[in-house]
Protein backbone atom coordinates (compact mmCIF):
# COMPACT_ATOMS: atom_id res chain seq x y z
CA UNK A 1 0.00 0.00 0.00
CA UNK A 2 1.31 3.47 -0.85
CA UNK A 3 2.60 5.71 1.99
CA UNK A 4 -0.08 8.36 1.40
CA UNK A 5 -2.80 5.75 1.42
CA UNK A 6 -1.45 4.23 4.65
CA UNK A 7 -1.54 7.66 6.31
CA UNK A 8 -5.11 8.38 5.23
CA UNK A 9 -6.28 4.91 6.23
CA UNK A 10 -4.77 5.36 9.68
CA UNK A 11 -6.37 8.78 10.07
CA UNK A 12 -9.73 7.39 9.06
CA UNK A 13 -9.19 4.53 11.47
CA UNK A 14 -9.00 6.88 14.47
CA UNK A 15 -12.79 6.98 14.78
CA UNK A 16 -14.47 4.33 16.89
CA UNK A 17 -15.67 1.33 14.91
CA UNK A 18 -19.40 1.63 14.44
CA UNK A 19 -21.74 -0.66 16.33
CA UNK A 20 -23.81 -0.26 13.83
CA UNK A 21 -36.84 -2.81 -7.34
CA UNK A 22 -34.14 -4.51 -8.78
CA UNK A 23 -34.50 -6.87 -11.74
CA UNK A 24 -32.41 -9.58 -10.10
CA UNK A 25 -34.01 -12.96 -9.42
CA UNK A 26 -34.94 -13.30 -5.74
CA UNK A 27 -35.56 -16.06 -3.22
CA UNK A 28 -37.57 -14.92 -0.22
CA UNK A 29 -38.06 -16.10 3.35
CA UNK A 30 -41.15 -14.34 4.58
CA UNK A 31 -44.90 -14.14 4.61
CA UNK A 32 -46.97 -13.08 1.63
CA UNK A 33 -47.58 -9.71 3.34
CA UNK A 34 -43.84 -9.11 3.90
CA UNK A 35 -42.98 -10.02 0.33
CA UNK A 36 -45.75 -7.78 -1.00
CA UNK A 37 -44.54 -4.87 1.16
CA UNK A 38 -40.99 -5.29 -0.13
CA UNK A 39 -42.19 -5.35 -3.72
CA UNK A 40 -44.05 -2.11 -3.02
CA UNK A 41 -40.88 -0.55 -1.54
CA UNK A 42 -38.87 -1.57 -4.60
CA UNK A 43 -41.50 -0.21 -6.96
CA UNK A 44 -41.40 3.15 -5.17
CA UNK A 45 -37.64 3.46 -4.60
CA UNK A 46 -36.00 1.93 -7.68
CA UNK A 47 -37.10 4.73 -10.06
CA UNK A 48 -36.02 7.45 -7.60
CA UNK A 49 -32.36 7.47 -8.60
CA UNK A 50 -31.46 10.95 -7.29
CA UNK A 51 -30.73 10.68 -3.57
CA UNK A 52 -28.11 11.35 -0.93
CA UNK A 53 -27.39 10.65 2.71
CA UNK A 54 -24.99 11.68 5.48
CA UNK A 55 -23.64 9.23 8.01
CA UNK A 56 -20.68 7.24 9.32
CA UNK A 57 -18.81 4.26 7.91
CA UNK A 58 -16.37 1.62 9.09
CA UNK A 59 -14.55 -0.89 6.86
CA UNK A 60 -12.25 -3.78 7.75
CA UNK A 61 -10.38 -6.60 6.04
CA UNK A 62 -10.27 -8.59 9.27
CA UNK A 63 -6.98 -7.02 10.35
CA UNK A 64 -6.85 -3.40 9.28
CA UNK A 65 -9.59 -0.91 8.60
CA UNK A 66 -10.74 2.65 8.62
CA UNK A 67 -13.72 4.74 9.63
CA UNK A 68 -15.06 8.27 9.43
CA UNK A 69 -17.98 10.31 8.20
CA UNK A 70 -19.53 9.78 4.81
CA UNK A 71 -21.67 11.82 2.44
CA UNK A 72 -23.03 9.75 -0.44
CA UNK A 73 -24.80 11.30 -3.43
CA UNK A 74 -26.32 9.42 -6.37
CA UNK A 75 -27.71 10.76 -9.63
CA UNK A 76 -28.77 7.90 -11.87
CA UNK A 77 -25.76 5.68 -12.55
CA UNK A 78 -23.31 8.35 -11.31
CA UNK A 79 -22.32 8.69 -7.66
CA UNK A 80 -20.03 10.69 -5.41
CA UNK A 81 -18.71 9.67 -1.98
CA UNK A 82 -17.05 12.23 0.29
CA UNK A 83 -15.08 10.53 3.08
CA UNK A 84 -13.82 12.62 6.00
CA UNK A 85 -11.26 11.58 8.57
CA UNK A 86 -12.07 12.38 12.19
CA UNK A 87 -9.87 14.70 14.19
CA UNK A 88 -7.83 16.00 11.21
CA UNK A 89 -10.78 16.72 8.93
CA UNK A 90 -8.86 15.25 5.97
CA UNK A 91 -11.28 14.74 3.06
CA UNK A 92 -11.16 12.52 0.00
CA UNK A 93 -13.77 12.27 -2.75
CA UNK A 94 -14.60 9.22 -4.84
CA UNK A 95 -16.66 9.80 -7.98
CA UNK A 96 -17.81 7.04 -10.29
CA UNK A 97 -20.16 5.85 -12.97
CA UNK A 98 -20.26 3.72 -16.11
CA UNK A 99 -17.15 5.47 -17.46
CA UNK A 100 -14.89 4.60 -14.51
CA UNK A 101 -13.95 6.24 -11.22
CA UNK A 102 -11.68 8.99 -9.93
CA UNK A 103 -10.28 9.59 -6.44
CA UNK A 104 -9.22 13.10 -5.36
CA UNK A 105 -7.71 14.49 -2.18
CA UNK A 106 -5.28 11.65 -1.56
CA UNK A 107 -2.42 12.86 -3.73
CA UNK A 108 -1.67 16.01 -5.70
CA UNK A 109 -3.25 14.66 -8.90
CA UNK A 110 -6.50 12.71 -9.26
CA UNK A 111 -6.22 8.91 -9.30
CA UNK A 112 -8.30 7.17 -11.96
CA UNK A 113 -9.47 3.58 -12.25
CA UNK A 114 -11.91 1.28 -13.98
CA UNK A 115 -14.33 1.26 -11.04
CA UNK A 116 -14.77 2.58 -7.52
CA UNK A 117 -14.17 -0.68 -5.68
CA UNK A 118 -10.88 -1.28 -7.49
CA UNK A 119 -9.65 2.21 -6.58
CA UNK A 120 -10.47 1.74 -2.89
CA UNK A 121 -8.79 -1.67 -2.89
CA UNK A 122 -5.67 -0.41 -4.64
CA UNK A 123 -5.23 2.72 -2.53
CA UNK A 124 -6.49 1.63 0.91
CA UNK A 125 -6.84 -2.14 0.83
CA UNK A 126 -10.59 -1.74 1.41
CA UNK A 127 -13.01 -4.21 -0.17
CA UNK A 128 -16.15 -2.08 -0.53
CA UNK A 129 -18.64 -3.08 -3.27
CA UNK A 130 -19.71 0.47 -4.10
CA UNK A 131 -21.87 -0.34 -7.12
CA UNK A 132 -23.92 -2.96 -5.24
CA UNK A 133 -24.10 -0.77 -2.13
CA UNK A 134 -25.81 1.89 -4.23
CA UNK A 135 -28.78 -0.50 -4.14
CA UNK A 136 -28.23 -2.21 -0.80
CA UNK A 137 -28.14 1.03 1.19
CA UNK A 138 -31.77 1.60 0.13
CA UNK A 139 -32.75 -1.94 1.09
CA UNK A 140 -32.99 -3.05 -2.55
CA UNK A 141 -31.49 -5.94 -4.48
CA UNK A 142 -28.72 -5.00 -6.91
CA UNK A 143 -29.59 -5.89 -10.51
CA UNK A 144 -27.87 -8.65 -12.43
CA UNK A 145 -27.49 -11.52 -9.95
CA UNK A 146 -29.50 -13.81 -7.69
CA UNK A 147 -30.50 -12.53 -4.26
CA UNK A 148 -32.18 -13.95 -1.17
CA UNK A 149 -34.16 -11.77 1.25
CA UNK A 150 -35.22 -12.61 4.82
CA UNK A 151 -37.54 -10.45 6.93
CA UNK A 152 -37.69 -9.31 10.54
CA UNK A 153 -40.59 -8.90 12.95
CA UNK A 154 -41.09 -5.36 11.64
CA UNK A 155 -41.96 -6.78 8.21
CA UNK A 156 -38.88 -5.18 6.63
CA UNK A 157 -35.79 -6.93 5.23
CA UNK A 158 -33.45 -8.14 7.96
CA UNK A 159 -30.95 -9.93 5.71
CA UNK A 160 -30.12 -9.67 2.02
CA UNK A 161 -27.66 -12.19 0.55
CA UNK A 162 -26.17 -11.43 -2.85
CA UNK A 163 -22.85 -11.78 -4.68
CA UNK A 164 -21.32 -13.56 -1.69
CA UNK A 165 -22.21 -10.71 0.69
CA UNK A 166 -24.58 -10.90 3.66
CA UNK A 167 -26.21 -7.51 4.24
CA UNK A 168 -27.86 -7.14 7.65
CA UNK A 169 -30.40 -4.37 8.22
CA UNK A 170 -30.14 -3.71 11.93
CA UNK A 171 -32.28 -0.59 12.16
CA UNK A 172 -34.75 1.26 9.93
CA UNK A 173 -36.30 4.71 9.63
CA UNK A 174 -39.78 3.27 9.90
CA UNK A 175 -41.52 6.64 9.74
CA UNK A 176 -40.17 7.46 6.26
CA UNK A 177 -42.37 6.59 3.30
CA UNK A 178 -41.27 4.08 2.25
CA UNK A 179 -39.05 2.97 5.16
CA UNK A 180 -35.29 3.38 4.65
CA UNK A 181 -32.34 1.69 6.40
CA UNK A 182 -30.48 3.38 9.25
CA UNK A 183 -27.90 0.74 10.31
CA UNK A 184 -26.40 -1.62 7.74
CA UNK A 185 -23.75 -4.29 8.31
CA UNK A 186 -22.41 -5.96 5.15
CA UNK A 187 -19.98 -8.88 5.41
CA UNK A 188 -18.08 -11.14 3.04
CA UNK A 189 -15.47 -12.66 5.36
CA UNK A 190 -12.97 -11.39 6.13
CA UNK A 191 -14.33 -8.09 4.75
CA UNK A 192 -16.95 -5.95 6.48
CA UNK A 193 -18.62 -2.63 5.71
CA UNK A 194 -20.74 -0.87 8.35
CA UNK A 195 -22.91 2.16 7.72
CA UNK A 196 -24.84 4.36 10.12
CA UNK A 197 -27.07 6.71 8.11
CA UNK A 198 -28.05 9.87 9.98
CA UNK A 199 -30.10 11.65 7.32
CA UNK A 200 -31.72 10.58 4.06
CA UNK A 201 -32.76 12.84 1.18
CA UNK A 202 -34.56 11.25 -1.78
CA UNK A 203 -36.16 13.15 -4.63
Amino acid sequence: MKVGAVLIARLLGLAAVLGLAACAPVRTRGSAAQISAQQSRETQLAPRTAWNFDGHFAVSDGRDGGSGTLSWQADGADFSLVLRAPVTGKTIQLQGGPGGAVLTGLRELPIRGDNAQALLTDEFGWHMPVEQLTWWVRGLRAPGSDAEVSYGDNGLPSLLQQDGWSVEYREWYGDSKPPLPRKIYAAKPPYTVRLLIEQWRIQ
